[in-house]
């Protein structure tokens, strides 16, 4: 096992009820800028319940995160709170509006041009921030990373500083109960690839970090599927949730190599296709676990024991039944996993490496050693 240091200071409030207690954890007096996407809050009762948590806050409440949140976007929200001098913020809602909060928070607080922190400048300091998770997916709720799109440059463009854990995060499953199909395999798929990305590399002598992640990994196979055949059973959402923000709290990645090829990968198309995030992971993840078998052999031959209990047939076939298991787990949660499900064909190939080669991800992998006719390789197995 490598060396790490390990920190995580989200303090979490889960289960039914728990959004009560916002006011026990945003300070007196804060003037609160309430971030959110479009109008589910206000159907499924969520925003009564923050309403009534928060009275005797001032509020200021900005609407219309994207799925992808947009620079633009969230440049006017930093114009918003700046005008209604507020001082705390409050995220409601999946990955991309706490992403997206996330940047305002560091925005507000940057004495530069805002795009800087999307290209290299790093936080020095950020307005505190809190969320209400309505989505299980990220894992950004108790996190310092972040996405924002760049719809004019066509990028997607990842930032990170130890200043954006949120200070709390609310997970109650309930929140969940009235989310579209599309978005609860999204969400199960995107758990799922983040503990992959974690895991399965190469051995490091780390049998608490691979035994945590293949449980992970077990559990969203099991109760995946059921949150799509019922989605109101509070007992699976609460652990597809929980399962979300594990997946991406740093804890499983503590100590081992970590191969983050397929985000990135991801990244591009989403930048350019529109695809959602989740949904270039289930294309790309497969690909790349055929492309790279041989520089993942013996995680793989783990993966398919332990995760999928295949212990017949030679490695080879070993191997081969896994990438299959894994791929029918995504179309099982009715999530595509090819490039032409998308209406891509190869001909979207060459601006997507041109894409890498201008972001210099021409070194990926957990040995930095795919490179971009690797990618293509990888590309060309997702078609």
């Amino acid at each position: 096992m490598r060396n790490f240091s390990f920190h995580n200071p989200t303090k979490i409030h889960f289960g039914e009820g728990q959004i009560a207690k916002l006011g026990q954890e945003i300070p007196a007096g804060s003037r609160v800028l309430v971030t959110h996407g479009g109008g589910s809050i206000f159907q499924n009762g969520v925003w009564a319940q923050v309403e009534a948590a928060l009275a005797g806050f001032a509020i200021s409440r900005f609407a219309g995160i994207e799925a992808n949140p947009q620079f633009d976007t969230l440049l006017r929200a930093v114009e918003q709170a700046r005008r209604d001098h507020c001082d705390f913020i409050l995220a409601i809602g999946g990955g991309s509006v706490i992403d997206g909060s996330k940047f305002i928070a560091a925005a507000l607080c940057h004495a530069g041009e805002p795009l800087e922190l999307l290209t290299g400048a790093r936080a020095k300091a950020a307005l505190p921030l809190g969320c209400v998770l309505t989505l299980g997916a990220t894992g950004s709720e108790s996190n310092p990373h972040g996405v924002v799109t760049h719809v004019a440059r066509q990028e997607k463009l990842p930032f990170s500083s130890p200043l954006l854990f949120p200070r709390f995060a609310i997970l109650d499953p309930c929140t969940t109960f009235s989310l579209p199909l599309r978005q609860v395999g999204n969400g199960v798929v995107d758990a799922f690839v983040h503990t992959i990305e974690q895991y399965l590399t190469y051995p490091a002598d780390a049998p608490l970090q691979d035994r945590y992640a293949e449980g992970l990994l077990q559990t969203l196979i099991e109760e995946g599927p059921k949150a799509l055949s019922n989605p109101e059973d509070y007992r699976v959402r609460a652990n597809l949730m929980w399962c979300a923000t594990q997946a991406l709290n740093g804890l499983i990645g503590c100590g081992v190599p970590q191969d983050w090829a397929s985000h990135l990968i991801g990244h591009e198309l989403t930048a350019l296709y529109h695809i959602d995030h989740a949904r270039t992971l289930a294309v790309v993840l497969p690909a790349l676990l055929a492309e790279r078998r041989e520089a993942k052999r013996a995680k793989l031959l783990q993966y398919a024991e332990r995760v999928w209990q295949l212990r017949e047939g030679s490695e080879d076939r070993r191997i081969d039944a896994a990438i299959a298991a894994t791929e029918a787990f995504f179309k099982r949660m009715g999530v595509p996993t090819r490039l032409s499900e998308h209406g891509l064909d190869a001909d979207a190939i060459p601006q997507v490496l041109a894409q890498l080669q201008r972001h210099q991800l021409v070194a990926l992998g957990e040995h930095r050693d795919i490179d971009l006719e690797a990618s293509e390789r990888i590309l060309l197995r997702a078609l």
